[in-house]
Formats: C-alpha cells, sequence, structure tokens
C-alpha cells in the first residue's frame, strides 16, 4: 500500500471513530482535543479527513487485485507454505535413476 493510501485510509478511520463518538455519546473528539469545533487546528482535521474521504473513493472502485502465483521467471511457485520446494521440471525422465 502506498502512502497516499496509508494516509487517507488512516484520516478515514479518525473521522469514523470521531463521527461514531458524536452519533453514539454526543462527544467530539476532535473538537475537544484541538480547542473546540471552531478553531483552527480542528477545522484543519475535519477539512483533512474530508480530503482523504474524497481520496479513498477512487479506491473503492478499483478492481481487487489478483494473488499472483508466480515467481520471478514467470513460472508457477508449487512450494508449501513452509518452505521452497526443489523444481525438478527441469530433469528429464532418462537422468533419473528408476
Amino acid at each position: 500500500m502506498d502512502t497516499l493510501k496509508r494516509i487517507a485510509l488512516t484520516l478515514v478511520i479518525i473521522g469514523a471513530i470521531n463521527w461514531g463518538l458524536i452519533g453514539l455519546f454526543d462527544f467530539d473528539l476532535v473538537a475537544t482535543l484541538l480547542g473546540g469545533q471552531d478553531s483552527v487546528l480542528s477545522r484543519i482535521v475535519y477539512s483533512l479527513v474530508g480530503l482523504a474521504g474524497l481520496i479513498s473513493i477512487r479506491y473503492l472502485f478499483e478492481p481487487d487485485r489478483e494473488v499472483n502465483n508466480r515467481t520471478a521467471t514467470g513460472r508457477l511457485n508449487y512450494g508449501t507454505e513452509f518452505g521452497e520446494e526443489e523444481d525438478f521440471s527441469s530433469i528429464r525422465k532418462d537422468d533419473r535413476d528408476i
């Protein structure tokens, strides 16, 4: 996740918690911590949360990323979750000891 997404997500979470506190307890945490709803700092935080919400709309419509199950060489990774297994695909049948 890139930096912009992390910052936007953090601000959206702050806004969600603040709105949850307002809805449940009629308590505005941002205003309490930053000197009231009319203070410059509170208005900056409210503006940043709103901007983060607008930025996050873009991420809502991004397609899900598929799990990439290929190695750096482009081959499928059949390794287990505990470690990598040896690649025996290049060994010919007549090279094996049977």
